[in-house]
């Protein structure tokens, strides 16, 4: 079931909770929406269902206009953060509660309740836990039957509230594989809120990124990693260090006692901020024509296949120690320690001109001094 969302707004007293925005989702496709707190992501989420309504705007799930209907009627399933499982009824009687409410008109028979739960009790693995109650169930098999539930009446479109924030990594990392492998089973169109990065690029088809009740981009997630189009999700996204370059009016961006040297292109011959990710810088033990980002190692910290080293910049302003990772190989060929004095040298990196936030100027060196590389990532 596709959904169109066009010209959604809502606020709350004086607070605009969303701006007019618009948003397709394809029929079977996964939705992240991403942000912040106060983003609007829980807002927008909340009026797809219907469980508040918007102030002006539309909303289609395919042909049908839900924009005035209640949420009973607009056959959604909506899994909550919280399980919102009731601890007096068994599993079973979890599951087929949406089904014993419907109108009766609606209802399947006790036959084909039993027979529904039993099927979705066996999708989502639990099968053998039919007959316990949910304090006897752990937080990862607590969600797996919420979201047996949400399914049971077989809605048209499900509905994720941060639905694995409540579980630590180990089980949020499980149920995400799982509930992917379900959504690509069942082809259900479904979208989800969280703020984890993480969970947003391994689930979703497609990410909604949102800030301050607007959508800041939406892309795939190899395309919003490889294009952002803007500072917010820049630094949103995370692991990116900034540069603040003066031009010079000859060949670098200059900043105290550091520079960069860019392409010879118009557009890169302004003041502005050069963002670099973690993993596209190098470390030297000299400068080179390309760059010369001096600084002095503060921490080396394994964390899982990288080693990230913090660096205080020498002589030259940023407002945060940078960030290198550098491969367990690397590190281990070529031993750092707090106290050394290194360069760091950009290999790639995205330019915003001065008083810019949006589509930044990628830029690349391909032909970077290899002999001067200390250690490479």
């Amino acid at each position: 079931m596709s959904i169109s969302i066009n010209n959604l707004s809502k606020t709350f007293g004086q607070f605009q909770a969303l701006t007019p925005l618009s948003l397709d989702i394809y029929d079977g496709e996964m939705i992240g929406l991403l942000g912040p707190s106060g983003s609007g992501k829980t807002t927008l989420l909340r009026i797809i269902a219907g469980l508040e309504h918007a102030n002006s705007g539309t909303i289609k799930f395919g042909d049908r206009d839900v924009t005035n209907l209640h949420v009973r009627d607009r056959r959604v399933g909506f899994v909550f953060q919280n399980y919102a499982l009731f601890r007096h009824m068994t599993i079973e009687d979890n599951v087929a509660f949406g089904l014993r409410v419907m109108d009766r008109k609606q209802r399947p028979s006790s036959q084909e309740i039993d027979k529904r739960v039993a099927e979705l009790l066996d999708i989502v693995q639990l099968s053998h836990v039919a007959k316990r109650y949910p304090e006897q169930l752990s937080g990862g098999q607590k969600q797996r039957i919420s979201l047996a539930r949400a399914l049971a009446t077989q809605p048209e479109v499900l509905l994720l509230d941060e639905p694995f924030g409540a579980l630590d990594a180990k089980v949020r990392k499980e149920l995400r594989r799982w509930l992917r492998s379900l959504h690509d089973e069942l082809n259900f169109t479904s979208v989800f809120v969280t703020h984890d990065q993480d969970e947003a690029m391994e689930l979703s088809d497609r990410v909604v990124v949102m800030s301050n009740g607007r959508i800041e981009q939406v892309d795939t997630p190899a395309r919003l990693y490889d294009q952002p189009n803007s500072r917010f999700v820049f630094d949103f996204l995370g692991g990116v260090n900034v540069y603040k370059g003066d031009w010079d009016n000859a060949e670098h961006w200059r900043n105290g006692s550091a520079f960069i040297t860019p392409h010879d292109q118009a557009p890169f011959k302004h003041n502005g901020l050069l963002y670099v990710r973690s993993h596209e810088l190098t470390l030297s033990d000299k400068e080179n024509k390309q760059a010369s980002l001096p600084g002095k190692v503060m921490s080396v910290t394994p964390i899982g296949a990288e080693i990230r080293v913090e660096v205080a910049p020498i002589g030259w302003e940023s407002e945060e120690y940078w960030e290198v990772r550098l491969s367990h190989r690397h590190f281990d060929n070529h031993q750092i320690k707090r106290g050394d004095v290194v360069y760091m040298v950009p290999e790639a990196g995205y330019f915003f001109a001065e008083n810019t936030h949006q589509n930044p100027q990628k830029l690349s060196w391909p032909f970077l001094e290899r002999d001067a590389v200390m250690f490479e990532i």
